[in-house]
């Protein structure tokens, strides 16, 4: 096929900027995603519709984010993390409340979560911070961190959100990590973090928040309360058996058994009707995508590229394992949605563009590759 060639140029243009095996990733989930969603809705078209909607937004994300250099992405973490803390502040005033917690933000005819904002706002943020002292950092600059990451994450807890201000908090701590902080710090932060649970237990978690962990180890000490959802899920799963019950056959699903069924919960409908092998086949595809990602975190040029792209791979390896631990019982009920899978814009949207800086980065390596010759 020529240069010439309208095809040749088409695929130049939409397809050579991105990385093709993460489209590849993205494409296949998105497809199963489709038909999952149908299944869990009961076979209606609305979430169907609107997920369609978004995933093209993200898509337009990903392809225009892809062909953008990380350098004028790096400008915009500033802006992005002060843009990010003033919603959430305006969440505290102004915020709306959902079954007793204030997450969401009205602007308009929108409805947003600015915790989103801040899974890519955060780490973008923190890598700035550290490409600024890259050839000098000192043990101080990681505590200047720490304090960049603690206020956002402070706000979040405060909605309350315990689940996602750690995780958004641990995005800030990749970034300290491929940044070069030391495994002994590493150790021994988690050592203290251990000995410092039985004081997070008393004077740091909200009531609902111990009652999720005892459910944890005891679900059918409230079955028809609190540990209900576990119970439902944990019943999906296991009877969908090692084939699966086949698409639109999964009677937890089609009898309203599962709650959440379109959001948190989803995977426990793609168990119940695929199986065992499809759940096998759901985290290969979640591995390949962190494999690539660490990739070319890997192969990155500036501390800044490198930070950034493993943070993000953490941040969606951490999503995808925390929702599919939690259906399957080995970890506290938490509002984490399955990457790319579950119903929700903002989710999607802010994964998309991730997955779209991580393009850019890996198209920028493939320039200056090219520039070399």
């Amino acid at each position: 096929m020529t240069s010439n060639h309208p095809l040749k140029r088409l695929y130049d243009i939409f397809i050579a900027p991105m990385d093709r095996w993460l489209l590849l990733s993205i494409l296949i989930i998105y497809i199963m995603s489709l038909f999952l969603l149908y299944s869990a809705d009961g076979g209606q078209f609305f979430q169907l519709e609107k997920k369609t909607l978004h995933t093209f937004l993200g898509f337009m994300l990903l392809w225009g984010l892809s062909r953008i250099k990380p350098q004028m992405l790096a400008s915009l973490a500033l802006p992005a993390y002060i843009g990010g803390v003033i919603l959430l502040l305006g969440v505290e005033f102004f915020g709306v409340s959902v079954n007793g917690a204030k997450r969401w933000l009205d602007i308009g005819p929108l409805r947003i979560q600015p915790s989103e904002i801040m899974k890519i706002g955060l780490p973008m943020m923190v890598a700035a911070y550290f490409q600024r002292y890259d050839t000098e950092l000192r043990w101080y600059h990681y505590l200047g961190a720490l304090g960049i990451i603690g206020l956002p994450v402070g706000l979040i807890l405060d909605q309350p959100d315990l689940g996602t201000a750690v995780l958004i908090g641990a995005s800030g701590i990749f970034v300290m990590f491929f940044a070069g902080l030391s495994w002994r710090v590493v150790f021994v932060t988690i050592v203290l973090a251990v000995l410092s649970m039985p004081l997070m237990w008393e004077y740091g978690m909200h009531e609902y928040q111990r009652v999720r962990v005892r459910t944890l180890f005891n679900p059918a000490a409230d079955p028809l309360g609190a540990g209900y959802h576990i119970i439902q899920s944990m019943i999906a799963i296991g009877s969908g058996g090692v084939w699966g019950k086949g698409w639109l056959n999964g009677t937890q699903t089609h009898l309203d058994y599962i709650p959440e069924s379109t959001t948190d919960f989803i995977f426990a409908v793609y168990a119940e009707e695929f199986g065992l092998i499809g759940n096998i086949l759901l985290v290969a595809v979640y591995v390949f995508i962190v494999v690539r990602g660490l990739i070319i975190s890997a192969n990155s040029r500036t501390l800044y590229e490198r930070t950034v792209a493993g943070a993000f791979t953490m941040t969606v390896f951490c999503y995808a394992f925390v929702n599919i631990g939690m259906v399957s019982g080995i970890l506290p009920v938490v509002g984490v949605p399955l990457p790319l899978v579950s119903y929700g814009g903002t989710a999607t949207l802010s994964v998309m563009i991730m997955l779209g800086m991580l393009m850019s980065i890996h198209s920028n390596q493939t320039r200056g590759n090219q520039s070399k010759y």
